[in-house]
């Protein structure tokens, strides 16, 4: 044998001897995993924690409510970090998805297919659509639409009357009036439902989607709950943040901070708030009959504000005070 066909062959031999070893980690790493999550689901059912971005997250932990399990505190998967462990006696497992929709219902379905889940609390901040509510207020809405699946044609363009909720014509927001604006029109159009109480593989239309009646009933008894309304002393909202419960949110991999488009959310959907992965909470957790609730906090007017969007500001007191109803909510949960 010549030394380059001895070379090579050395190669491929280093190269099947990585595979090898790569194989057996990534089968011991699962066998692991596996044996760890029979190990916590042994010891469940659970109720699932699930908020987006770190603010959110640090005031939940700074509650100091949560406190880890003393065997498998935590377990990462996909990148996430699970957590494992109690609130007020009740059995939780927290996660934070990330921002949008994708994020969330990824999230979603990972928790309610490694874990044993009875439910999923879903809580963070939002954007304020409603004049009736203000910066710090609490809502729990009763339904959710995801407003970010659209038809999008052009501006003599023939909107299909039979799957629109709604729509929007850019000509309308022209400034000055008159003209044609070749953005054209978008039309709202319902999401495509599967779910395990309907026939397999067949979807059915739906828009509004809706939280769990018997939770949002429980959230009730939290309406005259004391809400945070200083940032510091120095610093306080004008008035004290009430809890709402039974209006309606909207969803959309958009960020809102747009007083025209605010409006248009409003007039046209009735909601009072805007966030980027509720909907796709509700959407999986209902997919997958699984009781579901969201309680966010609303920390700015989503463009409804003169000068900058307050959510630098009162956004970190709005995540305390969505973390408070949590846990006043998982107080009333029997």
């Amino acid at each position: 044998m010549g030394l380059e066909k001895f070379g090579k062959c050395l190669s491929m031999a280093a190269w099947m001897s990585l595979l090898v070893v790569y194989a057996y980690a990534e089968g011991s790493s699962r066998k692991w995993r596996n044996e760890v999550l029979k190990q916590v689901n042994s010891k469940g059912p659970y109720i699932g924690l699930i908020t987006v971005f770190p603010p959110e997250e640090t005031a939940f932990f700074g509650t100091g409510a949560f406190k880890p399990s003393p065997i498998h505190s935590s377990l990462d998967l996909s990148g996430r970090r699970f957590r494992i462990g109690k609130v007020h006696d009740k059995k939780v497992i927290y996660v934070r998805c990330g921002v949008g929709m994708v994020n969330a219902a990824a999230a979603t379905q990972q928790m309610v297919d490694l874990f044993e889940i009875v439910g999923i609390i879903h809580f963070g901040i939002a954007g304020n659509i409603n004049a009736s509510m203000s910066i710090g207020d609490i809502t729990i809405p009763k339904q959710f639409a995801h407003t970010g699946i659209w038809d999008w044609v052009n501006q003599n363009g023939t909107l299909d009357s039979n799957d629109t909720v709604a729509h929007l014509d850019f000509e309308t927001y022209n400034v000055p009036k008159g003209g044609h604006n070749i953005l054209g029109q978008i039309r709202y159009i319902h999401e495509e439902f599967f779910s395990v109480s309907g026939e397999p593989n067949i979807a059915r239309p739906l828009f509004w989607l809706e939280v769990n009646q018997e939770w949002l009933h429980v959230a009730t008894k939290l309406e005259r709950m004391e809400l945070e309304q200083c940032i510091n002393k120095s610093l306080c909202l004008p008035k004290k943040p009430k809890l709402v419960v039974g209006l309606r949110g909207t969803t959309a991999n958009i960020f809102v901070d747009n007083a025209a488009y605010r409006d248009f959310l409003f007039h046209s959907f009735h909601v009072a708030s805007t966030d980027m992965e509720s909907a796709a909470v509700v959407m999986t957790s209902v997919s997958n009959g699984i009781p579901v609730i969201v309680i966010r906090g609303l920390s700015d007017k989503a463009g409804g504000q003169s000068g900058q969007n307050a959510i630098k500001t009162f956004g970190p007191l709005a995540a305390r005070n969505a973390a408070k109803a949590v846990l006043q909510f998982l107080k009333q949960l029997n």
